[in-house]
């Protein structure tokens, strides 16, 4: 067509084929008008920023808030922890309790088995027996079964070891014998008490022998069991006399499990409510890119196109649909290019189609962009061990280079995006520094997104505002299209604990085959959309959040404190740190139903567990 443009052939047509010039200006004049409208799109101006009601402090006011908060008191504690400290089994489970306790605000107090006194019983409303060796507790095991039957709730936090002491409970605790400890290999939900348990069974691929096989009375209202042919109680719950016990068989003290543990403490007493988080976000690492290295044979084995061509036609359409059917607000994660310079200065990458147009599609779905680094190699320095995991990754000489290396993917991505405020990053292979983080405190980053879950080196995180940095802490729970039987359950659990969802993709896991490649995309597009269509089938309410808006959610939820009062015919909550919004999990254990709530809203999530919305900073909630 532009041939038709230069000198000769104009002529020639002008003079010989009678075509009206107009005719070729129209022509050239819609094509161009077609590059305008494509480079407009490219060049990020047919997108507008979608306001959030999620927002974000300073960090210097963030660290200041945390503080105050920690200094909050708190009223008295109601539960009692009892810990054996030398204990390796009793070490682990406290470890889990007194985070399941601190993150639902439930003020507590800790003794050893030695410190267990009568005289203390009537202080407490529960009493959580996280220990191994029941005949530390002499003689006071006859006075706690008598306080149970007066109105006290207690838990056993996991299976013991036997002995004459234990058994003595067994009929306070409904168990008419029991055997050996067992492997239990998967987990079935006799009852849907916990969100997202009753769509299926679940897998345990680090089972061990955890769990005591056991038969119960009938009175026993089993709640979670193994999956096999001869069932085992895993968590149960009893009324006995005006209290009530509560026995978590289910005896895995992992991380990727406290939500399983929290929901059996969740079943004592009348009813219990907690706060939580209320968001789920997925994260694309790596994207927007340069065009992702790693093996192409699977791509060209199933589709016969460049991998360029493969991105852009077929993974994103895919992505793309996702986000259209759920709601899903993606935040990409800016890497400017896949070299490994760690020193010197740091060029710009002037190929920026890629960037623009994958960067304004995630804008226009409501996502947001994030960073990544300037290349893949994380910021850390020369004495930092990969430990001959990662071969290809160089260390960096100094600070000075690291944060040279920021300066330019944070000048890169906001010339790019000049309208987005860059908030999150995520480190690369989940690995960074302290030396990598106060950099970054210096940075318009609010929110880091590593790992939930720890792994050899992995910079693990928890739900919470640092106190160094007033940085948010948002960690990533899951990850890629191959959600194996850990994943699942790790997912489930956070459900029930934070009612949190977050999970990461890389363009380039269809490149590598430790990640699912030589699958393919279609069965690897088909995982990654039955775990969306599992998360958005049990738990519809969840919010579909972007990362600095989960940050905001975060910053929320770690500021707040609680108090919880008895009335007539329900429970008040005063919300201590309240802002503009708090989010509670609410159990009712007695068989009443909501009638209103006063200063909120309630959703059923499962059964007999609502979902509350508090409006204000104190809530009235009514029961029938």
């Amino acid at each position: 067509m532009v041939k038709l443009f230069r000198g000769k052939k104009v002529r020639e047509l002008n003079r010989d084929s009678h075509v009206s010039l107009g005719g070729v200006y129209l022509i050239g004049g819609l094509f161009c008008m077609l590059m305008i409208v494509l480079i407009a799109v490219q060049m990020n101006v047919r997108y507008s920023l979608r306001e959030t009601s999620i927002g974000l402090e300073e960090k210097e006011r963030l660290i200041r808030l945390k503080e105050e908060a920690g200094k909050r008191e708190n009223r008295g504690a109601k539960i009692l922890l009892v810990s054996e400290e030398d204990d390796a089994t009793s070490t682990k489970a406290f470890k889990i309790f007194s985070v399941i306790l601190d993150q639902m605000k439930e003020p507590y107090d800790v003794i050893e088995p030695a410190d267990f006194d009568i005289a203390d019983f009537d202080r407490y409303e529960t009493i959580i027996l996280a220990i191994t060796h029941y005949p530390l507790l002499t003689s006071n095991i006859s006075y706690l079964k008598g306080w149970v039957r007066d109105g006290g709730n207690l838990m056993i936090a996991y299976p013991p070891e036997g002995s004459g002491s234990f058994q003595t409970l067994y009929e306070l605790l409904g168990i008419k014998d029991s055997g050996e400890v067992t492997y239990v290999k998967g987990v079935h939900f006799n009852k849907p008490f916990m969100i997202g348990g009753s769509l299926k069974d679940y897998d345990i691929i680090d089972a061990y022998e955890s769990s005591l096989g056991l038969s119960l009375y009938d009175d026993c209202d089993v709640y979670m069991q193994s999956d096999d042919d001869y069932p085992v109680p895993l968590i149960w719950r009893r009324n006995v006399g005006s209290g009530t016990v509560v026995f978590d068989n289910f005896g895995i003290m992992e991380k990727a499990y406290r939500g399983i543990h929290c929901a059996a403490f969740s079943l004592l007493s009348d009813y219990c409510v907690y706060p939580v988080i209320n968001g789920s976000a997925f994260y694309i690492d790596d994207f927007p890119a340069p065009v992702p290295e790693g093996d192409a044979t699977y791509i060209t084995r199933d589709y016969n196109i460049s991998v360029s061509d493969f991105y852009s036609r077929i993974w994103w359409t895919d992505i793309h649909e996702l986000a259209k059917e759920y709601g899903i607000r993606y935040t990409g994660l800016v890497i400017e290019n896949y070299n490994d310079q760690v020193s010197g200065e740091f060029k710009r990458n002037t190929e920026t189609n890629r960037f623009l147009y994958f960067g304004n599609m995630i804008l226009k779905l409501g996502g947001e962009i994030g960073i990544h680094g300037y290349n893949h190699m994380p910021l850390v320095l020369e004495n930092f061990d990969y430990k001959d995991q990662y071969d290809s990754y160089i260390q960096w000489p100094s600070t000075e280079d690291m944060r040279n290396s920021l300066d330019e993917v944070f000048d890169f991505t906001h010339n790019l995006f000049k309208d987005q405020e860059l908030k999150v990053y995520v480190p690369p292979s989940n690995v960074l520094s302290e030396e990598g983080r106060s950099l970054l405190a210096d940075t318009s980053i609010s929110s880091i997104a590593s790992v939930y879950l720890s792994t050899d080196m992995a910079y693990e995180q928890e739900f919470d505002i640092s106190t160094e940095d007033g940085i948010i802490n948002t960690p990533r729970i899951t990850s890629g299209c191959i959600i194996d039987e850990y994943m699942e359950l790790a997912a489930l659990s956070e459900l029930n604990f934070h009612f949190v969802n977050t999970h990461f993709i890389h363009p380039d896991d269809v490149l590598d085959e430790d990640r699912g490649a030589e699958i393919g995309w279609e069965r690897m597009y088909g995982n990654l959309k039955g775990y969306m269509k599992w998360l958005h089938e049990g738990c519809p309410d969840i919010r579909n959040l972007t990362g600095s808006e989960l940050a905001g959610a975060v910053l929320r939820y770690d500021l707040l404190g609680l108090d919880r009062t008895d009335t007539d015919n329900g429970v008040e909550l005063d919300i201590n740190g309240y802002d503009d919004e708090a989010w509670m999990l609410l159990r009712i254990n007695d068989g009443r139903k909501i009638s209103a709530v006063k200063g909120g809203e309630y959703k059923e999530a499962a059964e007999n567990l609502y979902l509350i919305e508090c409006r204000n900073e104190s809530v009235e909630i009514v029961f029938e």
